[in-house]
């Protein structure tokens, strides 16, 4: 083997360049360059080039099945004849100044690529286009590029995706195909083996990312194994390719990920849903897709062959409903002036209803509409599975509420089982919130009959003013050491007291610490001070051991445990409390029957007004419900509530008192759901279900920010779609059509 080395500086970048042309002999012999260098450059090349020639180009074995895969190594196999690098030249300018080894000579090429007027993108494409059919084809593929492995060596297979990378190694070409199950390398062939070599050269030396390709090749072991990929022990010789489209676009962020560059992370959210498609090619996205399908699967799999449910369709058009979010109302053509139909915000009466019909166990993925606030965990339009049957109690229930979980999760040896139970009153008193996060202690007790004598303005400012309360947060950092909470966080413009703030606290947070004796308070002197008769029953009912802090909050017990619950989770970020590998799953059962409305000053139902009350509360006053608890029971996960249900009323006179409990009139309640009330009077069997969230679960299972990442094409916070420009404009006939005007 020979080497030949060609020393040139451009005028601009005044660098050593080096051509190396390799060529074939009978025997591969190593051989020894000697380079004469006049600059550092020009150094630091002949050391790569000696350091090539004494690691790559590994002497023949005597075996001749060893020897050919020695001719065939990656840098091993480049041009025999130098008529071939003039050829490779002229595809260098064709290219626009494609880069691959520059030499003095090419200068010129450079520079008028540089003046061209195209982006690299389109003038990439159209170097690609020239070797695209002007016909249509539908290709079939054998394989798929992830199923690879090192049992496929020898194999003939033919593939079909997408080009994620491709490099270009001064003669011979390398590139990654890419589909839905992974990436393979595939590489040119020595030459002499096939007779379209040079036409397949040519082509590999044209792609370009995104283009469409399909590959006939043989399937052989790679020399330099990727330990990074599935496919990384093989690669696949390519026999003939046929590019079926080219990028003709310049890409708005880059689909590959095993590019370092690859900024599709880095853009904006706003930029990826508008490029939607896109953005959903990229791996990370196909994969959050394959992840919310086979949670799908496993859920229908376990409530069909194990428990025996049947999946029934229910109505996307309905009537609108008083209770609950907004309703997407659509007008109604066929109806009178002002009809509509709304979306339904969930299955629910339906569900009841086919109880009584007899279906006995019914269930159904569903896609549910609300017309409310936006968030990262919440969408105009979702996915929950929906769940309904009948002749079973609560613990019936949420039995195969769990084993749907698991299976769907595959968690079945990382959760405690049967799930943790905790009732709604317990998660209030201790963590202020009726979907705790149990990954981490931090608990909070309430006050106000230790502090029922204070004479801290604050404090007793609060208790003298109905539903409101004083609570205590105890946080113990005092082993923190350098993670300990500064006093700066907690006073005003701190993070935690402005958490306090935005949550609804008027006053933030008040803070002192336990002293080291466990009996007296150390801090501001106003607090310490108003606090000092009742320090020992603070700390004893708290159970605050020496030197921990204490943050409290006072005023409505609504914004109260709001408030603190919103400063639990800022401490335990602060102190590296979650362990992000960790999973803590409960219910939270016995949930009260209704809420009061500050703002409309009245109840309203806290889950939905057809669950049925707690049995013994009912007993003991069956005419007034407003205090009663409900046989209700909501699914949380790592401090996200992922599903929820009840056990339903079945009798027309109970479900009467539960609507006038809330306000509604007897006409009303008539209008609105008699068809429900009429159905209870032909012998509703007792029922009861759940539904769960799908968007939220697999948004925590692929630990992704946002149910947006794992739905395929979602709304923004302003309930748009980037993507299809909706919702859109309707025209004035359209309209007129629906009886509907324009007011401007």
């Amino acid at each position: 083997m020979r080497i030949r080395i060609i020393s040139g500086t451009t005028t601009t970048t005044k660098t050593t360049n080096i051509l190396l042309l390799l060529r074939r002999s009978r025997t591969i012999r190593t051989t020894t360059a000697t380079l004469t260098t006049t600059t550092k450059n020009s150094f630091r090349g002949a050391r790569m080039m000696k350091s090539f020639c004494s690691n790559v180009m590994t002497p023949p074995s005597s075996s001749s099945q060893n020897y050919s895969a020695a001719r065939r190594t990656s840098f091993g196999l480049l041009r025999k004849k130098e008529g071939q690098q003039q050829r490779h030249k002229e595809r260098q300018k064709k290219n626009n100044g494609r880069r691959t080894i520059v030499t003095s000579s090419s200068s010129s090429s450079s520079s008028s690529s540089s003046s061209s007027s195209s982006s690299p993108s389109e003038t990439e494409g159209n170097a690609t286009k020239q070797f695209v059919s002007s016909l249509l084809s539908w290709p079939t593929r054998t394989t798929l590029c992830g199923s690879l492995d090192i049992s496929s060596v020898g194999e003939k297979v033919s593939l079909c995706g997408w080009v994620d990378k491709q490099r270009d190694m001064g003669g011979i070409c390398f590139a990654d195909v890419r589909d839905h199950s992974g990436l393979v390398q595939i590489i040119g062939a020595a030459e002499g083996i096939h007779a379209n070599q040079a036409k397949i050269d040519e082509i590999l030396s044209s792609l370009r990312s995104e283009c469409v390709v399909k590959v006939v090749g043989v399937v052989r072991e790679r020399n330099n194994k990727n330990k990074n990929i599935k496919t990384g022990e093989v690669e696949v010789e390519v026999e003939s390719i046929e590019v079926l489209n080219v990028v003709s676009k310049s890409l708005p962020f880059s689909i590959s990920e095993s590019e370092k560059a690859g900024n599709a992370e880095k853009s904006s959210e706003e930029v990826r849903l508008k490029n939607r498609v896109l953005d959903l090619r990229r791996p990370k996205m196909l994969k959050n897709l394959r992840r919310r399908h086979e949670a799908i699967r496993q859920m229908r799999k376990v409530l069909e062959e194990e428990f025996d449910f049947m999946e029934i369709e229910t109505p996307v058009l309905s009537r609108p409903t008083p209770e609950g979010a907004r309703d997407y109302l659509v007008p109604a053509r066929t109806a009178s002036a002002g009809s509509c139909y709304a979306l339904p915000q969930s299955p629910q009466l339906f569900k009841q209803m086919l109880m009584v019909s007899g279906c006995d166990r019914y269930y159904q993925v569903a896609r549910c509409f609300r017309d409310e606030d936006l968030r990262a965990d919440r969408q105009p339009e979702f996915t929950q599975l929906d769940v309904e049957m009948s002749f079973t109690d609560a613990d019936g229930i949420m039995n195969v509420a769990e084993r749907v979980f698991l299976e769907a999760s595959g968690m079945h040896k990382k959760v405690q089982q049967p799930f943790r139970r905790m009732t709604y009153a317990e998660a209030m008193e201790k963590y202020g919130s009726d979907k705790p996060d149990l990954r981490f202690d931090l608990e909070m007790t309430t006050l106000n009959d230790v502090l029922k004598d204070t004479e801290f303005p604050p404090f007793k400012s609060a208790l003298e003013t109905s539903r409101s309360s004083v609570k205590v947060l105890v946080v113990d950092d005092s082993q923190a050491g350098k993670n300990k909470i500064s006093n700066a966080k907690l006073k005003p413009k701190g993070e935690i007291f402005e958490d306090a703030v935005n949550a609804g606290s008027a006053n933030g947070v008040f803070f002192c610490r336990v002293a080291e004796d466990g009996k007296t308070l150390e801090g501001a002197k106003g607090l310490v001070e108003g606090l000092a008769k009742c320090a020992e029953e603070i700390i004893a009912k708290s159970t605050a051991p020496p030197g921990s802090l204490l943050l409290f909050v006072a005023g409505k017990t609504k914004v109260v445990n709001t408030a603190l619950d919103k400063v639990r989770h800022k401490c335990a970020s602060v102190l590296n409390l979650i362990d992000p590998k960790a999973h803590a799953v409960l219910w939270v059962t016995d949930f009260p029957m209704f809420e009061y409305n500050e703002d409309e000053e009245r109840f309203e139902a806290c889950h939905h007004p057809f669950t049925a009350p707690n049995t013994e509360d009912y007993e003991k006053n069956p005419d007034d419900l407003t205090e009663a608890r409900a046989i209700a029971y909501d699914l949380v996960y790592n401090g996200v509530e992922i599903g929820g249900g009840s056990l339903r009323i079945y009798r027309r006179d109970v479900q009467e008192k539960v609507f006038k409990a809330i306000g509604m009139s007897t006409e009303e309640a008539e209008d609105k759901f008699g068809y429900l009330l009429e159905a209870f009077q032909y012998g509703a069997p007792p029922h009861g279900g759940f539904a769960i969230g799908v968007d939220r679960l697999v948004m925590l299972l692929c630990g992704a920010k946002s149910i947006r990442d794992v739905i395929a094409f979602p709304k923004t916070t302003t309930g748009q779609c980037l993507l299809t420009r909706a919702p859109g404009e309707a025209t004035t006939e359209q309209l007129a059509e629906l009886n509907i005007r324009r007011i401007d």
